[in-house]
């Protein structure tokens, strides 16, 4: 087995991080970051689809409302695609994408998210591989939280 060497190109990220979706003034937010999911997903609910203007939209609220970080806040946005996802359950989905900012290490990358109720889940952010890729990022599990200090 090779093991793969960190380049100053790659950044060590944590198991969790915290991280700023600026566009919708997001601070802090916990996101887990896992490398067994291709794609990235962001928790919300009431979402709803509709047309503007001939192109595909999306409305929707992050978080649930009795999540700290919420903020009532109704977000609409262009739908970027619609696909279907399989979750950990293994049970597949149809899910709307959108596209954001993300900040991590100081730093603004583009990240695709796709929209689904994740509130049985502990983290409202799940960072997959897809995103990773672009840091290019190299995962410690025994870390947390590496990009805000």
């Amino acid at each position: 087995m090779v093991a793969m060497q960190n380049t100053s190109e790659q950044k060590i990220i944590g198991r969790t991080e915290l991280v700023d979706l600026p566009e919708w003034k997001f601070i802090d937010l916990e996101a887990k970051i896992d490398t067994g999911a291709y794609t990235s997903s962001m928790h919300c609910h009431d979402i709803e689809a509709y047309r503007k203007d001939g192109e595909d939209w999306i409305r929707f609220y992050l978080l649930d409302p009795d999540h700290e970080s919420y903020n009532e806040q109704e977000i609409t946005m262009p739908v970027h695609d619609q696909r279907e996802v399989k979750s950990s359950n293994g049970e597949t989905e149809l899910r709307y994408f959108i596209k954001t900012k993300i900040n991590l290490f100081d730093r603004s990358y583009g990240i695709e998210l796709s929209l689904t109720d994740r509130s049985a889940m502990k983290y409202p952010l799940l960072i997959g591989r897809k995103f990773l890729q672009k840091g290019p990022f190299l995962v410690d599990v025994t870390k947390e939280n590496l990009s805000k200090k």
